[in-house]
C-alpha cells in the first residue's frame, strides 16, 4: 500500500511547495472574483461519472459540494449548503457511515467532541444508539471554546433543530463527559466512531495522533472510524503546533496511518489532490468569510480539513 502512497506523494509534491504560490493566489483570487469560468459539461460529466463512487479519505474539495449525496444530507441536517469547510466535514462523515451501512437500526456510535452539532440526532433518527461525548464544560472554558457552540452543556444541546422525533431521541441518545486524551476504558463494543475537526486540539501532533489510534480501543473488530481535522496544506516540513491547535502535515497523516496498518487495521489512503475547481484554490484570510470557506489562512499556513477512514481489524 505504502508504494501507492510514495507515487501519490510524488503527484502532491508540487502542493508541498506552495507557500509562495498560495500568498499570491490570496491576493488573485478573492470571492468576489471569478478567476476562471470552469467548464460546466465538465462538471456535469463528472458528477454524471462519479455520482455513486463510494467516498474515501480525502481533503475538502469544491466538487464535493456539487454531488447529490452533499445536498441531501444538507437537507436532512436542514441546513442550506455552503461553501464552507465545516459543513463539508458533517455531510462527509454522514455519506461515509451510510454507505458503510452504520445509520441504521442496532448499530452503536460514538461521537467525539460532539458540541452542538447535530449529527447524532440524524443518526438516531436512523434508529442508531449513540453515546455523544463532550469535554468538561468549565475545562473547554477555560481553552476558550465557550463561542460558536463548540462545547457541549448536556443532552438537550443536541437536537435542538427537531431533526430527530423527541420521544426516539431521548431513547436512543446519552451524553457524557469524556477528555479525548483519556478515553475511559469501559467504552467499547461500538460500531462506528467519529468525530469533526477536534483531535487537533489535544494538545500537540503527537497527542493527537496517539488518540486517533486509541479511539479504535473502543469499536467492535470490524468497527470503523471517520474522522476529520486540521490539514496544513502549505508544507510537510514546517507546521502550527501549540497546547490549543496543531496542523497536521502530509507526513503526520502517512506516520499514524502507517502504524494502524502494521497493526492490521484497514487504512484507506487519501487523496491529498488539491481539486480543480476555482475555490480550491481560493484562500480566506481572516476576517474570515462564512462562503466560501475551504481553504484558511493560519499562523501563516494554509490549511483545510482532512476526512481519514479507518476500519479495525476483525
Amino acid at each position: 500500500m505504502f508504494q501507492r502512497i510514495k507515487r501519490l506523494q510524488k503527484k502532491v509534491s508540487s502542493l508541498l511547495r506552495l507557500p509562495e504560490e498560495i500568498e499570491q493566489l490570496k491576493t488573485e483570487i478573492r470571492s468576489d472574483q471569478k478567476p476562471f469560468a470552469p467548464n460546466q459539461d465538465r462538471i456535469a460529466e463528472y458528477i454524471q461519472r462519479h455520482e455513486n463512487d463510494k467516498l474515501t479519505a480525502r481533503i475538502c474539495r469544491e466538487i464535493d459540494f456539487k454531488m447529490g449525496w452533499y445536498k441531501r444530507w444538507c437537507k436532512e441536517i436542514k441546513m442550506e449548503p455552503r461553501l464552507h469547510r465545516k459543513q463539508w466535514e458533517f455531510m462527509f462523515i454522514c455519506q461515509a457511515l451510510f454507505e458503510r451501512g452504520l445509520l441504521a437500526p442496532g448499530k452503536k456510535g460514538l461521537g467525539f467532541a460532539v458540541g452542538t452539532e447535530p449529527l447524532p440526532a440524524l443518526f438516531t433518527k436512523y434508529g442508531c444508539e449513540i453515546l455523544a461525548t463532550d469535554i468538561n464544560p468549565d475545562e473547554g472554558e477555560k481553552k476558550g471554546w465557550a463561542n460558536g457552540e463548540q462545547l457541549c452543556y448536556g443532552k438537550d444541546s443536541l437536537n435542538t433543530l427537531g431533526i430527530c422525533p423527541p420521544e426516539e431521541f431521548d431513547k436512543l441518545v446519552s451524553y457524557r463527559e469524556v477528555n479525548m486524551n483519556h478515553i475511559p476504558e469501559d467504552l467499547k463494543g461500538f460500531d462506528f466512531t467519529w468525530s469533526a475537526c477536534s483531535f487537533e486540539h489535544l494538545g500537540s501532533i503527537e497527542k493527537g495522533l496517539q488518540f486517533f489510534k486509541n479511539q479504535l480501543k473502543t469499536l467492535k473488530p470490524g468497527g470503523w472510524a471517520i474522522h476529520t481535522t486540521e490539514y496544513n496544506l502549505s508544507s510537510n516540513t514546517d507546521t502550527f503546533e501549540d497546547e490549543n491547535v496543531v496542523l497536521f502535515r502530509q507526513q503526520d497523516i502517512l506516520k499514524v496511518l502507517k502504524e494502524l496498518e502494521s497493526e492490521g487495521h484497514y487504512v484507506e489512503i487519501p487523496d491529498f489532490s488539491m481539486g480543480w475547481l476555482p475555490t480550491d484554490y481560493h484562500v480566506d484570510v481572516p476576517p474570515f468569510a462564512e462562503a466560501p470557506h475551504t481553504r484558511l489562512k493560519l499562523f501563516d499556513y494554509v490549511s483545510t480539513s482532512i476526512a481519514l477512514i479507518v476500519q479495525k481489524k476483525s
